[in-house]
C-alpha cells in the first residue's frame, strides 16, 4: 500500500469516526469565545509550497496580530477552552483534512512557518523534499514545546535559536531512516501519548 493511499484511508476513517466528538469540540470553542472554530496559518509544505494548516482555534480571535507566531505556556492570548484543547492535543485533529487534501501526511517533518523556513541552511531544506506530517519523531519529542520556552525569554528568538535547530536535526535523521514500519511506530506512539 502506498503512503498516500494509507494516509487518505486512515484520515478519512478517523474523521468519520471522530465527527461527533469533533463537533462537540467545535461547539465548545464557539461557546467559550467569539471567532471562528478553525485557526488557519500559512506553512511551508512539500517543495516549499505554502498551504493553510488547519487547527482548532485555541486563542482569542486575531491573536497573531497581538503577539508572536510562537506561543509560550503562559501566553495570555490562549482561551480557557484553548488550554484544555492544547493539553489534550485536540487542536491538531483538523489537520486530518490537510491530509485528505494531499497537503500533509500522517507522519513526517513538522510543517514550519515560512518566515523560519527562509532561514534554513541548504542541508535543513532537505526536509522540504517530503510532505510534512501531523506527527513524527520531532513532534513527539517536543510534544510540550510551549512549556520548554522560559517565561522570561523572547519567544520567537528562543524558538529560533534553541528549539528549531533540534527539531530540524531530528527530522533530518527521520528522513534518513523513514519507512512504512517506522511511520506506524510513530503513529502508535502518538496515539498512546494522546490516550495517556
Amino acid at each position: 500500500m502506498s503512503k498516500r493511499i494509507f494516509d487518505f484511508t486512515i484520515s478519512f476513517l478517523s474523521l468519520l469516526l471522530l465527527f461527533p466528538f469533533l463537533l462537540i469540540v467545535s461547539i465548545m470553542i464557539k461557546w467559550d469565545s467569539p471567532g471562528p472554530v478553525f485557526f488557519k496559518q500559512k506553512r511551508a509544505g512539500e517543495n516549499g509550497k505554502e498551504f493553510n494548516i488547519l487547527k482548532f482555534r485555541t486563542m482569542i480571535n486575531g491573536a497573531e496580530k497581538l503577539g508572536p507566531h510562537i506561543t509560550s505556556n503562559n501566553d495570555p492570548r490562549i482561551t480557557k477552552m484553548g488550554r484544555l484543547i492544547r493539553w489534550g492535543k485536540l487542536d491538531e485533529f483538523p489537520q486530518l483534512i490537510n491530509v485528505l487534501k494531499g497537503e500533509m501526511s500522517l507522519v513526517g517533518p513538522r510543517p514550519e512557518i515560512p518566515v523560519f523556513v527562509r532561514e534554513y541552511t541548504p542541508e535543513q531544506k532537505k526536509i522540504l523534499l517530503v510532505k510534512p506530517g501531523i506527527t513524527g519523531p520531532a513532534q513527539i519529542y517536543f510534544r510540550n514545546e510551549s512549556k520548554q520556552i522560559p517565561s522570561s525569554a523572547k519567544v520567537e528568538d528562543y524558538y529560533r535559536d534553541h528549539i528549531l535547530p533540534e527539531k530540524l536535526k531530528i527530522d533530518l535523521e527521520y528522513l534518513q531512516s523513514r519507512s512504512f514500519l517506522f511511520d506506524l511506530k510513530y503513529l502508535f506512539i502518538t496515539i498512546g501519548k494522546i490516550l495517556s
